[in-house]
């Protein structure tokens, strides 16, 4: 990796090449199988309730994906470290093919359940991999264009995934879905094996033991705050919420005494350290982002007397300004990172407002504005804060800083849905709630998550501001 920072602009020809493009391809059909995943399942529920009931446990659908894929992505720089990409990259596909496998024979939706709590831990590994093999497979002044491939292919994802569901549901079955991403996914697991072979081994010091008692408390405290965005009341889900932030101190204080075998970056959530103030940033908007995800498509169904899917695809705006934003600035020499990292935390700031206004007022497209606002911020910013924190992290952190951002996007993700369960219920939300209890959660909700930002801005500040090594 070369110590000086690069001052020029990034051709696309250097990655999509014999060199880089089938490990660009790999890491992009990890991100494909997680992201695609989850929006193809949600469109498939209406029909697997119809098939096998339990509508009480829809929500669990996404919980439980949710448990497996933070602790999956916690675990996967201590696993890369001490083994190599190779056989844990090896082990998710096979572990979201065992899930999806699950899931297309259950008979009843707690199998379901039990299929999609591996295909957690399979996509979420995947995702956080992917992270991983850009640091490691790739040298660092093709790190942001790699980045925005892996934005674009979301993006793409948040149209492609619904529309697989619903040709599977209407001209298939809901288990033939399943049966789909299965065998991609073994197919990848094998793909994986051969790509791989020659990829970098780690030394014998690298090996520890497995941190099996952290994640369980990891594990603990995401249980609860995912309980608490579910089963939504002021009193249950503040206690629920508060004994999952409780386990996440647990976790963090136990994680931090250890040296070798941490899961995390050394001091992970401090001001005070470049990388700590990095993860800060994006557990905060993370937070900021979700509440928006879960309630937006509702509130403008109810609104603005729209098909439900016209609100998804509203929310799809947020993904698709990210990936078309990502793909444009993919090619930004290093010496712009701060400046990129700074404008794009701005344009998500700026779009909460824009919500408070628009989601109670209308019209529908000035929402998918402010969506597509949103998205356009991470697209400016996220490629850059990999590459960044990279650049700022010892090399021997390297993956544990690599894993931890998608690791702590998605405990953001559920914080930010409890939060505005909370906030939402506070507010009197409820099946016959009326049209001003309803407007006001819209503009509530939005403007709630403004201090949420104002702490990722003030990560925003001391990451940039830090200087780089030279």
């Amino acid at each position: 990796m070369a110590d000086n920072e690069n001052t020029e602009a990034v051709r696309w020809s250097e990655i999509l090449n014999r060199e880089y493009g089938l490990a660009l391809a790999l890491v992009c059909l990890g991100i494909w199988l997680h992201a695609a995943d989850s929006l193809l399942v949600a469109t498939m529920v209406p029909e697997i309730v119809a098939d096998i009931g339990g509508a009480e446990l829809i929500s669990w659908t996404v919980a439980l994906y949710g448990i497996g894929s933070i602790v999956a992505g916690a675990a996967s720089g201590l696993l890369a470290l001490q083994y190599g990409l190779r056989g844990p990259m090896t082990l998710a596909a096979l572990l979201f093919a065992l899930g999806c496998a699950v899931s297309a024979l259950a008979p009843e939706m707690w199998v379901v359940l039990v299929g999609r709590l591996f295909q957690g831990l399979g996509g979420g590994g995947l995702m956080a991999m992917a992270f991983v093999a850009v640091s490691s497979l790739f040298p660092r002044r093709l790190t942001a264009r790699a980045m925005g491939a892996i934005g674009t292919l979301w993006g793409v994802s948040a149209f492609i995934g619904p529309l697989v569901g619903g040709l599977f549901v209407e001209y298939g079955t809901w288990q033939g879905g399943f049966w789909f991403f299965a065998v991609q996914a073994l197919l990848m697991a094998i793909w994986v094996q051969f790509a791989l072979r020659k990829a970098k081994k780690p030394g014998e010091a690298a090996r520890g033991r497995f941190p099996v008692w952290r994640l369980a408390w990891l594990s603990l405290g995401v249980f609860f705050i995912a309980y608490g965005g579910i089963e939504v009341s002021v009193l249950q889900t503040s206690f629920f919420v508060a004994l999952g932030v409780m386990a996440l101190i647990v976790f963090l204080i136990l994680d931090g005494r250890k040296t070798e075998n941490r899961l995390l970056p050394h001091r992970p959530l401090s001001l005070r350290t470049p990388v700590g103030a990095g993860l800060i940033l994006v557990l905060a908007f993370s937070t900021t982002t979700v509440a928006i995800t879960v309630y937006g498509p509702y509130l403008i169904t109810l609104l603005h007397d729209e098909p439900p899917i016209v609100g998804g695809y509203v929310m799809a705006c947020m993904s698709i300004g990210w990936a078309f934003v990502a793909f444009l600035v993919s090619g930004v020499p290093e010496k712009h990172d701060g400046r990129m990292i700074i404008f794009g935390m701005s344009l998500v700031t700026l779009s909460l407002p824009g919500y408070a206004y628009s989601l109670p007022n209308g019209p529908v497209w000035l929402i998918a504005l402010f969506a597509a606002l949103q998205g356009a911020g991470f697209g400016s910013a996220w490629t850059f804060i990999l590459r960044r924190a990279i650049r700022l992290a010892p090399e021997d952190e390297h993956e544990r800083v690599a894993s931890a951002i998608p690791t702590l996007q998605r405990l953001g993700y559920a914080l930010g849905a409890a939060y505005a369960g909370i906030l939402a219920n506070a507010a009197g939300l409820s099946g016959d709630a009326g049209p001003d209890i309803i407007t006001t959660v819209a503009w509530v909700v939005p403007l709630a998550c403004l201090p949420a930002a104002a702490i990722g801005l003030v990560g925003t500040f001391f990451f940039t501001r830090a200087k780089t090594p030279s």
